[in-house]
């Protein structure tokens, strides 16, 4: 049993260090289609080649994609949903409604969380903080998103047949969900940090530009954190971006560079790793809530659990626009929240 003598986080600027690690009991990925025709559709739980799932809108299928998620969460850690003591989670709808419509069916305590693309990373960094200080015991951290319901609600419908920019990003259509527990297990992936990103805007006020507008948020968290704990990109096996996509990712590099930190080919943006970006005509790349989760859940974890990996930071970022700022010509405010995930213990 811990000494409760010893704090169980230790605060390092921005950086919240956890000395007795919460752990990740189990992890579920869900996609659509064009995850289904993705490089990394093998790691997935289910996949869907209809986006509509069978419901009558864009947001209802969201809404079923999450379902599907946290039940398949729940069957592979042999849990009910009356063992978890928290949910937290949120999406890219007005006001999180996908993930809102998702618990009313679920009688788990749910706390929604914000932070556009950048939720998952915020939803587990807030589960390891409330698991590690003894406020839950499980807590389930989830997001998602889905293409049709996106771009209806921040650029143009889909029947309006609107022609893509060069720096316009894929949102995905996918959901994450991790069960954090409150120390980690024999076998079990470890929360072993979580850093909190500070806002952060360049000016950019291109809604078809989030690669540009999150880069500096990006940049920022990871100058603070590897100021913090003193270590570098090259401890790391991956530094995983959340979807910065090809514009977002060489701007974070030229800025990183700037700072004097090389990312020493550490470096991947899980918009870059979900999607064959010539062959499924992606754009810049992938984006959304459901973007970094997913890849998290389907491609990340299984490295640090096999053992391929020893150690990997998830660096989420969002933009936290409006479609209202937007017309009404402002600018995009990022931000980028960050966690380290460590194998489990021989």
């Amino acid at each position: 049993m811990a000494d409760p003598s010893v704090a169980a986080v230790v605060r390092l600027g921005d950086t919240v260090r956890f000395t007795r690690p919460p752990g990740l009991a189990a992890w579920a990925a869900v996609g659509g289609k064009k995850e289904a025709d993705g490089p990394l559709a093998a790691g997935f739980d289910l996949l869907f080649t209809d986006n509509r799932l069978g419901e009558e809108t864009w947001e209802q299928a969201e809404s079923t994609l999450q379902r599907h998620c946290v039940e398949l969460l729940l069957q592979k850690a042999d849990a009910s949903a009356a063992q978890i003591d928290l949910a937290l989670g949120g999406d890219l709808q007005s006001q999180c409604t996908a993930t809102a419509y998702t618990f009313r069916g679920l009688d788990i305590p749910f706390a929604g969380v914000y932070g556009a693309c950048s939720t998952m990373a915020e939803a587990l960094g807030l589960a390891a903080c409330l698991t590690a200080g003894g406020a839950a015991d499980r807590a389930l951290a989830m997001t998602s998103s889905h293409f049709c319901a996106a771009e209806r609600q921040f650029r143009t419908p889909l029947n309006y047949g609107g022609k893509r920019t060069p720096t316009a990003q894929w949102t995905a259509t996918g959901a994450g969900a991790c069960l954090v527990t409150a120390q980690a297990g024999p076998g079990q992936v470890r929360l072993t940090a979580a850093a909190f990103g500070r806002v952060r805007d360049l000016s950019v006020k291109d809604g078809t530009n989030m690669g540009g507008a999150m880069a500096p948020a990006a940049a920022e968290t990871l100058r603070r954190f590897f100021a913090d704990n003193r270590c570098r990109p090259a401890d790391y096996d991956g530094v995983y971006t959340g979807d910065l996509g090809v514009v977002g990712s060489e701007m974070l590099a030229q800025l990183l560079t700037a700072e004097g930190i090389d990312l020493a080919g550490r470096h991947k943006d899980c918009g870059l790793l979900l999607y064959d970006r010539e062959a499924q005509q992606t754009g810049a790349g992938g984006s959304g809530a459901g973007c970094a989760a997913s890849v998290l859940a389907a491609h990340i974890l299984p490295a640090l659990k096999t053992g391929r990996m020893r150690r990997a930071l998830l660096v989420c970022t969002g933009a936290l626009m409006s479609t209202t700022t937007l017309l009404q010509g402002e600018s995009i405010p990022a931000v980028a929240h960050l966690v380290e995930l460590t194998a489990p213990e021989s």
